[in-house]
C-alpha cells in the first residue's frame, strides 16, 4: 500500500470513529462548541486572568495606602489619665479624673512581663511590619459572614486600634486599621508601640493601662509585677469581665486558665522561658476588687494643698487636670490618722452642730492644722476641715484670719537679730524689763497705740521681763518692743521666716505685734520650724515627689539658708519652752517630750491658735469663728457650751493629743539651745525727752532717778532678772506679783489714754 492509500484508510478509520450529531444535523458540530470553551479556559487565558487581579489588587492597595492618613491626634478617651496620690509610703491615697489610667513608660513594666503579652498576643510582634496579612483576612471574611469580630489583630493593630481608631467591628474601619498600623510601624519603633498597647488596652476593674489594672488586680506598681501576675493580666485582656477570677464563673476560670497556661507554654517555645523554671510558676490569684480610692474624709484637703503648691511653682492647673501624674505626697499616714482623731477627741466629740437653739456657736466652728518635720520641712499631717461636701476650701490653708499672739516671738527674734535696744538704749533679750500695763500708750511711735491685756489686767507691778511678758503673752509689752524693735524689721523678719505679703500688711504700725496680718498654718509654721531648725529657712512642702510620663515635677528644696542666726533662734525657743513650763501653753506640758509654744486668740474672740514645735515635729492648730450662711467672721465664744475659746482651750488641747500619738514608740529628744542668750541684768537710764510723753513724773521702780510721766509707766523698764520685778515683790510663774498670801494681786487701775485702746487679742 502506498503513502496515499495509507492516509486514505486512516481518514476513514478517523470519521467512523468520531461521535455522531443530531438526527439530520451535520456530524462534528458538538466538538466544535467544546473546541471553543477549552479555547477560552486555557492556561494563558487563567494566567493572565490571574496576573490583572493580582495587578488591579496591588493597585487598589496601593490606592488604599496613599488615601488613609495617619491620624494626627488620638481618639478622644485614648489618652484620659488619672491622676493617682500616694502616702509618703507609697500606698494610694486617691485618684482623680473621668479614666482611671496612668500612661508609664515601657521600663516601668518589667521585660518577662512584656514578653508574656507577645507570647500570647503576637509571636511575631518583633519580625513583622505591624500586620498579619493572613490574619486580617480571615478577621475580614470572619466579619463579613457574620462569624463574630474580627481577629488575627498584631499588637501594632490592637495599638492602632486602641490609640486612633474605635472598637467598631466593620470592614472599613479593618481596613484602615490595617493601613494605619503599617505606617505606625515605619514610624515608630517597636518598644514604643509595645508601650502604646499596654498603655491603652482594658483589663477589666475599671482600669485602663497596665498601671492601673497591675493596682486594680495586685495593688502593686507595673514595674513590680511577677511573671505569674503579668501572664494573668495579659490572659484577662481578652475577655476581662469572664475572666475576672473574682467574678468568673467556673467556665471562665476554666478558660482565663487556658490562656494562662498558654502564655508561659508560648514563652518557652519562643526560648524566652527555662523550660524548668516554668513548671515551678504557679497561678497567681488576684486580690478582690476595691472601690476606686476617693476624696472622703482629709483626702480632698491633702489633694488641694497639693496641687496648690504645683501651682505656686508653676504647674497650671490645665496640665495637672490633663492627668497622667503620680503624686506622691510627703503625708505620714499614722500621724494623720493621729490628727484627724485628736481633732475628733478633742473638739468634733464635744460640739453639737444640730443643736442650733442652745449651742449656736457650734455651728461656726471650723478647724484647721499643719504639721512639719522640721530637719526635712516635709508636711506629715494636715487637717483642713469636716470634709469637702460640707466645707470645700480648706481652712488649713485659708488666710482670711489673723495669727494673733503667735506672731509675738518674730517680734522677739527681730529685735534679737538686729541687735535692737529699748527706747533707754539697753539690748532687748529675755531678761529686760518692760512695762506690763494694760493700755500702756508706747514710747517713740509716730503712731498712737495703747493695747489692752488680756482682761485688762496688768502684769509685773509693773515691770516684768521679756520672757515672763511672753509667758502671759502682755499686749502692752510687745507693742513697745516692736517699736523698739522697728515695725519694718520686725516685718523683713517675718517675711525671711516664710510669711507671705499681703495687702493690708500694716509694716509700719504697732499693732502689727499682736498679728494683724492675716496668715495661715503652713505659714505660721514654716516661721516655728525656721526656730526649731537653729535660724535655717523652712518652707513647708506636702509633695515628695511628682512623677509623669513626660517629665519629673520637683519641688523646691524645703530647707533653704539661714535666715536667723542660730543664737537668736535658739534663744527664742529658750523662750518659749518657758512659755509651755510656766505660760499660757501649760495645757500641752508633758513628761513624754520637751515642747516650746505660743498661743494665739484674735480680737473678739473669732480665731484662737496654739503654735508648739518638740525637736521632732512642728504643729499648728487654729479654730476660726466663721458663719455657716454668711461665712463672715463670728466669735468662737461659747464653743462647745463653754466660754472663751482660746488658744490654750481647744487647739492646745489638740496639739498635746496629736503630738502625743504621733511621737509614741519614738526617742523623743531634747532641744539643742547651746547658742541661746538669754540675757543678763543692766543698769537703766533715763529715756530720752523726745522718747518721753508730756506729764507730770514720779521715780522709777528700781530707784535710779529715772522718771516718768504719772499713770504712764517706763516704756522700756529697768533691767532685771526676768522673774523678780525690781520692786522685789515675788511673782507667779507668769510674772505677776503676788500679795502675802501668795495669790496674785488683783490688777491696778490704769488711767484712760489720749487715744482708743486696741481690744485685747490674747488668752493665756
Amino acid at each position: 500500500m502506498g503513502r496515499a492509500d495509507a492516509r486514505r484508510a486512516q481518514q476513514q478509520r478517523g470519521a467512523r470513529n468520531a461521535p455522531s450529531g443530531r438526527a439530520g444535523g451535520r456530524p462534528g458540530k458538538a466538538a466544535k462548541k467544546r473546541s471553543g470553551i477549552r479555547r477560552f479556559l486555557n492556561w494563558k487565558t487563567l494566567l493572565w486572568t490571574f496576573l490583572g487581579g493580582i495587578v488591579l489588587l496591588v493597585v487598589g492597595a496601593v490606592a488604599l495606602y496613599f488615601s488613609v492618613d495617619e491620624p494626627t491626634d488620638p481618639n478622644k478617651t485614648a489618652t484620659l489619665q488619672s491622676n493617682t496620690y500616694k502616702y509618703a509610703d507609697g500606698s494610694i491615697m486617691a485618684r482623680t479624673g473621668d479614666m482611671n489610667r496612668e500612661i508609664v513608660p515601657i521600663d516601668k513594666v518589667p521585660e518577662d512581663v512584656r514578653t508574656a503579652f507577645i507570647a500570647i498576643e503576637n509571636k511575631t510582634f518583633y519580625q513583622d511590619r505591624g500586620v498579619d496579612v493572613m490574619g486580617v483576612l480571615r478577621g475580614l471574611v470572619n466579619t463579613v459572614r457574620g462569624k463574630g469580630t474580627a481577629g488575627g489583630s498584631t499588637i501594632t493593630q490592637q495599638y492602632v486600634k486602641n490609640y486612633y481608631l474605635t472598637q467598631d467591628q466593620s470592614p472599613t474601619r479593618k481596613l484602615r486599621e490595617l493601613v494605619i498600623s503599617l505606617k505606625v510601624d515605619q514610624r515608630m519603633e517597636k518598644p514604643d508601640i509595645l508601650a502604646g498597647y499596654l498603655n491603652t488596652n482594658f483589663y477589666g476593674r475599671n482600669a485602663y493601662g497596665i498601671q492601673a489594672a497591675a493596682q486594680a488586680y495586685y495593688g502593686v506598681d507595673s514595674d513590680k509585677l511577677t511573671l505569674e501576675q503579668g501572664a494573668y493580666l495579659a490572659a484577662v485582656i481578652q475577655a476581662p469581665s469572664q475572666y475576672d477570677w473574682a467574678t468568673a464563673g467556673p467556665n471562665g476560670k476554666r478558660l482565663v486558665m487556658i490562656r494562662f497556661n498558654a502564655v508561659l507554654d508560648n514563652m518557652v517555645e519562643m526560648g524566652k522561658l527555662d523550660e524548668a523554671k516554668r513548671k515551678t510558676l504557679k497561678f497567681q490569684e488576684p486580690i478582690k476588687p476595691k472601690p476606686r480610692p476617693g476624696m472622703d474624709g482629709q483626702k480632698g484637703y491633702l489633694i488641694q494643698a497639693a496641687e496648690a503648691e504645683m501651682n505656686r511653682q508653676g504647674i497650671k492647673d490645665a496640665e495637672i487636670n490633663a492627668g497622667g501624674w503620680t503624686i506622691t505626697l510627703a503625708i505620714d499616714k499614722k500621724k494623720q490618722a493621729a490628727l484627724e482623731k485628736a481633732v475628733q477627741d478633742e473638739l468634733e466629740s464635744k460640739l453639737d452642730r444640730k443643736d442650733t437653739k442652745n449651742r449656736p456657736q457650734d455651728q461656726s466652728v471650723q478647724a484647721g492644722a499643719t504639721s512639719v518635720d522640721a530637719k526635712t520641712g516635709h508636711i506629715v499631717a494636715m487637717y483642713g476641715g469636716v470634709g469637702l461636701t460640707e466645707k470645700a476650701a480648706s481652712n488649713a490653708l485659708r488666710t482670711d484670719f489673723q495669727p494673733g499672739s503667735t506672731f509675738k516671738p518674730i517680734v522677739l527674734a527681730s529685735a534679737l537679730e538686729n541687735g535692737s535696744k529699748t527706747q533707754d538704749g539697753r539690748p532687748i533679750n529675755p531678761s529686760t524689763l518692760y512695762d506690763g500695763t494694760s493700755k500702756r500708750p508706747v514710747v517713740g511711735s509716730d503712731t498712737p497705740f495703747a493695747p489692752q491685756n488680756q482682761d485688762n489686767e496688768n502684769y509685773g507691778d509693773p515691770m516684768l521681763s521679756v520672757q515672763d511678758a511672753t509667758n502671759s503673752s502682755v499686749n502692752s509689752v510687745y507693742a513697745q518692743m516692736i517699736v523698739d524693735a522697728k515695725p519694718t524689721n520686725v516685718k523683713k523678719t517675718a517675711l525671711s521666716m516664710g510669711m507671705t505679703d499681703r495687702t493690708g500688711w500694716p509694716a509700719d504700725k504697732p499693732a502689727m505685734s499682736l498679728g494683724t496680718m492675716s496668715a495661715n498654718t503652713v505659714e505660721m509654721a514654716a516661721v516655728y520650724a525656721t526656730l526649731d531648725n537653729h535660724g535655717k529657712k523652712v518652707t513647708p512642702t506636702i509633695i515628695k515627689k511628682a512623677e509623669h510620663k513626660d517629665g519629673e515635677f520637683k519641688p523646691v528644696n524645703p530647707i533653704g539658708s539661714q535666715v536667723l542666726t542660730s543664737t537668736t533662734a535658739d534663744t527664742v525657743t529658750k523662750v518659749l519652752t518657758g512659755v509651755v513650763e510656766n505660760g499660757s501653753g501649760k495645757a500641752v506640758r508633758s513628761s513624754a517630750y520637751e515642747a516650746a509654744g505660743k498661743t494665739g486668740t484674735t480680737e473678739s474672740n473669732v480665731a484662737a491658735w496654739f503654735t508648739g514645735y518638740t525637736p521632732e515635729l512642728v504643729t499648728v492648730v487654729a479654730m476660726f469663728g466663721e458663719d455657716p450662711n454668711t461665712h463672715g467672721q463670728v466669735t468662737l465664744t461659747g464653743t462647745a457650751g463653754k466660754g472663751r475659746a482660746g488658744g490654750s482651750s481647744f487647739p492646745a488641747q489638740i496639739w498635746q493629743a496629736y503630738t502625743t500619738a504621733a511621737l509614741k514608740g519614738q526617742n523623743t529628744g531634747q532641744f539643742d539651745l547651746d547658742d541661746a542668750r538669754m540675757g543678763t541684768p543692766a543698769p537703766s537710764r533715763a529715756p530720752s525727752p523726745s522718747a518721753t510723753p508730756s506729764g507730770s513724773t514720779t521715780p522709777t521702780p528700781s530707784g535710779s532717778g529715772s522718771t516718768r510721766p504719772t499713770g504712764t509707766p517706763d516704756p522700756s523698764g529697768s533691767s532685771g532678772s526676768g522673774s523678780t520685778p525690781p520692786t522685789g515683790k515675788p511673782t507667779t510663774p507668769t510674772g505677776k506679783p503676788t500679795g502675802p498670801t501668795g495669790k496674785p494681786t488683783p490688777p491696778t487701775k490704769d488711767p484712760t489714754p489720749p487715744f482708743p485702746p486696741v481690744p485685747n487679742a490674747e488668752d493665756r
